[in-house]
């Protein structure tokens, strides 16, 4: 192996302080990209469906939403790793934790809800639900870390208006 590949190696395997937070931080991160990328390939012909779909003003072209899907699980990583790695009560921790894992389990249903089986109205409520889910994770997290609060907030902001689009498209379809 050459140089940079090594050393990532080498990160990820080593015992000392650093390289534990490390590897908390790349499972943190690639939890929620593990459950978007699976939702995504459950429901990977969403697209096409969201191409055929009468949509209100404002919607945006389909190549968007894997990008800001990506970025959303990325910060959403960030933020649970600084929530796992607080000086807060463990107690604290594990419930801010165990709220953020029931709003991804109910993220990972949402796509399936509403571009398999077409369900646009369930979907919605669903939708709200989970905003209402990651309402009181934003809350919980910026109470243990105000960075985590406030990498929450693109996320809350996007199923705000995925609620928008959502409901638009069950009033038109």
């Amino acid at each position: 192996m050459h140089g940079a590949a090594w050393k990532l190696i080498e990160l990820f395997h080593g015992g000392d302080f650093l390289n534990r937070k490390l590897r908390q931080l790349f499972i943190c991160v690639a939890v929620p990209l593990a459950v978007g990328g699976i939702s995504a390939w459950l429901s990977r012909e969403s697209m096409n469906t969201f191409a055929i779909l009468n949509k209100p003003p404002l919607s945006p072209p389909g190549w968007l939403f894997p990008v800001v899907w990506t970025i959303l699980f990325v910060l959403m990583g960030v933020a649970s790793y600084l929530v796992l790695r607080s000086a807060q009560p463990q107690q604290t921790i594990n419930k801010a934790l165990w709220l953020y894992g029931i709003q991804l389990g109910v993220n990972f249903f949402w796509s399936i809800i509403f571009f398999n089986l077409s369900l646009y109205l369930l979907s919605f409520f669903w939708l709200i639900l989970l905003w209402l889910l990651i309402f009181a994770t934003t809350v919980w997290f910026y109470r243990i870390s105000q960075t985590a609060g406030h990498l929450m907030l693109p996320y809350l902001l996007w199923v705000t208006f995925a609620g928008y689009l959502n409901w638009g498209i069950y009033q038109l379809n």
